[in-house]
């Protein structure tokens, strides 16, 4: 470790040297050729499925229809054949407990036959359902560790793919993860009841408009931030290795000040692991569309385009696990930690949100004369209303101890749930709110930039907001609060079940107007009014950092969770637990699970980041001071039996038993606060490690910090930010 390490890590990094450009060897595909390639696609199906099966599997797919058992087992033989002629000897039902990462068991295609040889089986039984232990994984009290069974069952909605390594190829079979009672122990089966529900909601509106639409999917695109340093870095950092942060660590002399990163020149290194990224992930499937530097030294984003809620959700964690996987190739540690680095960004995951028919229709798109277009404005209004009365569940549903770093932040929207609209809307909707009808639009007009070579650009109606937790982008919902590190699911969950309810209330709202007599346009105008009168106050279009609007924010009544602690108890109140259990969701005993698991995650968490920084601190930290505490020591030493005097080693001497002293007490103090024994429930513990843990945590780094400020460089035991943040 120290400066033997950086030491390592700076000449293997100034030895990297990317190959010269060369043209694509011949025989190798292109990227439109190879998207795909190695899942079983719609047009895998169609050339290998005889044709009343594969109708059977696009009808499942497409109107949710159950999968029949002999269907299955042809389907099943089809898929094993994919398989094994790409090299497949192993299948695995792939799944997301409540652990937050994906989970996987491993079994063989081949079965051994009566003449000592083995054939490869596949079976419908087996590729619709797996039985995991269901013991060992997250159930929030739903299981009891005695009792293990639970199932894996097949979602034809998400293509099966083939994981190719070095060493061979497994078919991967994204699956819902259920107890032996039935109940929910993973994040996508709430997701795909979640869609099913506002699927329904929808069409009852739809329906109002005269569409022929028969289905509405959630749709959205995560984009995701992350941060690259070397390898050997990272495995100099034991922070790094077990909590995915720097507990330690000063800041460096530049930072990101200087505003030279975001959208710069991508570093040769890191754009050669950018493109095999992309190479992987094209060939299953996943359509990712951009990379860029982010704003922070070291952090990148990756954005795809949009999908049907729960194939991006797969994609998404299918994206963090090839990002995982390729950065040791390319001597590099890929870190998706909320707030990785102290003083400067932390990284998001904004979740772009909207809904759209099996006709190919956005719900959301305002078109070019959205004040004429009543059927967007319903469904915006509607999302609107979700929004004001479940900001505690949207609040929830993004809420863990790494996004308590950086929610507030100057790189993240504040703890405040609010809507953004932009101008263009917002004038529509204060036309309605006055006049029950909206006359007009705002153009943005054109933008002459004054130059005669430069086109004149068409300007949008209304700028961005880069402040706002929800943000209105023109056809879509952009969910900026959403942390680097968690599945989308759950929030896809809150903001699917609130929009549900909300639709729910509209359609019946005009059901009932329709049934009175009124005329749909007057149905709908005071339907609009009232729902404008009601939730006007979550829209908010300024700057969501200003202390202003922590105080405009209160007089409206908007909640201000600053800490996850402080938004669990969202959860379990009455009309959250009421909208579950109505639209078939999650029961309240499932949803509650999760309630527990939420507290208990948060706990673990900090617990596990104070005993490391207890351990950083005695074992390595402290001793690096006394060291150079002795050295200096033996100078003044010296010094003085030389018969000479000097003052400013004696301070020097003073300054490092200082600084040691004062990480010691901390350290101390810190420890003696872990001892601490926690009787009670789980959210009584959170709040102590909120209020006691966590302040005594902030004051052991800032002691450790000034530490390594003095320390010299050769006996700091751990690479520091200047190093880790701008060696690349």
């Amino acid at each position: 470790m120290g400066s033997a390490s950086s030491n390592d890590a700076i000449r293997s990094i100034s030895n990297w040297a990317i190959a010269p450009a060369q043209p694509r060897p011949a025989g190798q595909r292109k990227a439109t050729e190879e998207f795909g390639s190695l899942t079983f696609s719609e047009e895998v199906q169609r050339a290998r499925l005889p044709k009343d099966v594969y109708r059977a599997l696009r009808r499942a797919v497409a109107q949710g229809e159950p999968i029949e058992a002999n269907v299955a087992d042809i389907i099943a033989s089809a898929l094993k054949d994919w398989a094994v002629e790409h090299g497949a000897t192993h299948y695995t039902h792939w799944f997301q407990p409540l652990t937050g990462i994906t989970a996987e068991k491993h079994d063989s295609f081949l079965s051994p036959s009566a003449d000592g040889r083995a054939v490869a089986e596949f079976s419908g039984k087996e590729l619709v359902r797996g039985e995991p232990d269901a013991s060992s994984f997250p159930s929030g009290g739903m299981r009891s560790t005695f009792e293990a069974r639970g199932y894996t069952a097949w979602d034809p909605t998400s293509p099966p793919w083939l994981l190719v390594t070095g060493n061979g190829v497994t078919l991967v079979i994204p699956t819902a993860f259920v107890s032996w009672t039935g109940e929910a122990l993973d994040k996508k089966t709430p997701l795909l009841r979640s869609m099913e529900s506002l699927s329904k909601q929808a069409v009852r509106i739809l329906r109002l408009f005269g569409s022929k639409a028969q289905r509405v999917t959630a749709t959205c695109g995560p984009e995701q931030e992350y941060f690259l340093v070397d390898r050997q870095f990272y495995f100099a950092r034991p922070d790094l290795i077990n909590s995915g942060r720097t507990l330690f660590g000063a800041r460096p002399p530049k930072g990101q000040e200087m505003e030279d990163h975001y959208f710069g020149s991508i570093p040769d290194r890191v754009l050669a692991f950018m493109m095999e990224v992309e190479r992987e992930l094209y060939k299953v499937g996943v359509p990712l569309k951009t990379r860029h530097n982010e704003v922070a030294p070291g952090q990148y984003e990756v954005a795809p385009i949009f999908e049907n809620a729960n194939v991006a959700t797969d994609h998404q964690m299918m994206t963090m696990e090839m990002l995982r996987r390729i950065a040791p190739k390319y001597g590099l540690a890929c870190l998706m930690h909320e707030k990785p680095f102290a003083g400067v960004n932390g990284s998001g995951k904004h979740l772009n949100w909207s809904m759209a028919d099996e006709l190919g229709n956005n719900l959301l798109n305002p078109g070019d004369t959205p004040h004429e277009n009543i059927q967007f404005l319903v469904f915006c209004a509607a999302v609107i209303r979700a929004v004001n009365k479940f900001q505690g569940l949207l609040r929830f549903s993004i809420a863990s101890a790494g996004n308590d770093h950086r929610l507030g932040a100057n790189e993240a929207p504040p703890a405040i749930i609010s809507i953004f609209l932009g101008d263009q809307l917002t004038d529509i909707f204060q036309q309605v709110e006055k006049a029950g009808s909206a006359k007009t639009t705002k153009s943005g007009g054109i933008l002459d930039i004054g130059v005669g070579v430069l086109p004149k650009l068409p300007r949008d109606a209304g700028d961005r907001n880069r402040t706002s937790p929800f943000a209105f982008t023109g056809n879509k919902f952009e969910f900026r609060a959403v942390s680097s590190n968690q599945s989308i699911a759950l929030p896809n969950v809150a903001l699917n079940l609130a929009v549900t309810e909300s639709l729910d209330y509209c359609a019946t709202e005009l059901e009932k107007g329709l049934k009175e007599g009124k005329k749909l346009q007057a149905a709908v105008k005071q339907l609009l009014v009232k729902l404008l009168k009601d939730n006007k106050r979550i829209i908010f279009n300024g700057n969501g950092y200003s202390e202003e609007w922590q105080k405009e924010a209160a007089k409206r009544g908007l909640l201000n969770h600053r800490t996850s602690v402080d938004a669990y108890g969202e959860a379990m109140k009455p009309d959250v637990v009421k909208a579950f259990e109505t639209y078939g969701v999650l029961t309240e005993r499932e949803w509650h699970a999760r309630y527990e698991i939420a507290v208990e995650q948060y706990n673990k968490t900090i617990n596990v980041e104070a005993q490391l920084m207890v351990l950083m601190a005695n074992r390595y930290m402290l001793p690096a001071g006394y060291r150079y505490q002795g050295e200096l020591a033996a100078s003044v030493n010296a010094v003085k039996a030389a018969g000479a005097t000097s003052k400013e080693s004696r301070r020097a001497l003073d300054q490092i038993c200082r600084a040691t002293d004062e990480c010691k007490v901390r350290v101390d103090q810190l420890q003696a606060l872990l001892e601490h024994e926690m009787n009670g429930d789980a959210e009584k513990h959170s709040r102590y490690f909120r209020d006691k843990v966590v302040p005594a945590m902030n004051a052991l780094r800032d002691a450790g910090d000034s530490l390594e400020c003095i320390v010299p460089h050769d006996v700091w035991p751990f690479p520091t930010y200047r190093e880790m943040l701008f060696i690349k």
